[in-house]
């Protein structure tokens, strides 16, 4: 799109929707998802206001594609740690680690209010980061002599580790446990997840 590039910024095909993601996300880890706006990260990648809009749509377009990326990125590393390590332990403290380091795709990949949520390319990369939780859950194969159900235990088990991600995305946890998430949140989980 020759017009809508600002005077000395010039990208390859396919290179501004990439710019434009880039944007989002700082844009997003300055003041969240909420406050983002089409316009701003136009300014931001020193393009004219309707070059988002022609790549996304609109901001709901930007945040699916944000989600979906988002989504897949998860995948990929939880399906990695649980590759290298086969303990539901690390997995968890990888859940922690991705939403500290991706922390704008994690702001906004369970806030389906914000994106097109029935988006067949989100629906995909959902399922596949679902399907990568689940695998992890696995890793602790059957409770010994315990009857619940496996769904409810991988359900315990992602609420204690979104949770405490998204405590710490928050400034909530208290100053003295320190400023490692991983190590922290390792000490948390070690209790819960049994150490191979």
């Amino acid at each position: 799109m020759a017009g809508e590039n600002a005077p000395g910024r010039s990208y390859h095909h396919g290179d501004l929707q990439r710019v434009l993601l880039e944007a989002a996300v700082t844009a997003i880890e300055e003041s969240g998802p909420s406050a983002l706006s089409l316009r701003d990260l136009a300014r931001r990648a020193g393009v004219s206001h309707a070059a988002p809009t022609h790549h996304f749509g609109d901001k709901a377009g930007l945040l699916t594609v944000l989600a979906t990326q988002g989504f897949h990125l998860f995948a990929d590393n939880l399906g990695h740690i649980r590759e290298q390590t086969g303990s539901l332990l690390e997995i968890g403290v990888g859940y922690v680690r991705f939403a500290v380091e991706y922390r704008a795709h994690f702001e906004v990949m369970f806030r389906p209010e914000l994106y097109h949520r029935d988006d067949p390319l989100l629906v995909a990369a959902k399922q596949r980061a679902t399907d990568e939780l689940q695998a992890g859950v696995a890793t602790l194969g059957e409770p010994p002599g315990d009857e619940r159900d496996p769904r409810l235990a991988g359900l315990a088990a992602w609420s204690l580790v979104h949770g405490f991600a998204t405590l710490w995305l928050s400034g909530a946890l208290p100053p003295e446990v320190g400023d490692d998430p991983a190590a922290v949140s390792r000490a948390v989980l070690q209790g819960l997840f049994p150490v191979p």
